[in-house]
């Protein structure tokens, strides 16, 4: 059984995912409803309104980097 999965999202859910790698900073100027697609996705978790990454929210995050290095190039 494989537990990699491959999420196709878009840069705004990118830029939300990659602002809460830092705990010391403060997520609210990501926008709510990406956050919230990014919960039913089971990436990120909000905890006492406080939105934080899950080990999945993780893993995709590492495998992201380098597909988002390429499409910068």
């Amino acid at each position: 059984m494989s537990n990699d999965f491959d999420f196709d999202l878009s840069s705004d859910q990118w830029e939300a995912l990659k602002a809460l790698r830092n705990p010391m900073s403060n997520s609210r100027s990501s926008k709510a409803y990406v956050v919230q697609s990014l919960v039913a996705l089971g990436l990120v978790v909000v905890n006492d309104g406080v939105p934080t990454m899950t080990p999945i929210g993780r893993k995709a995050l590492v495998r992201g980097s380098c597909r988002l290095l390429d499409l910068a190039a």
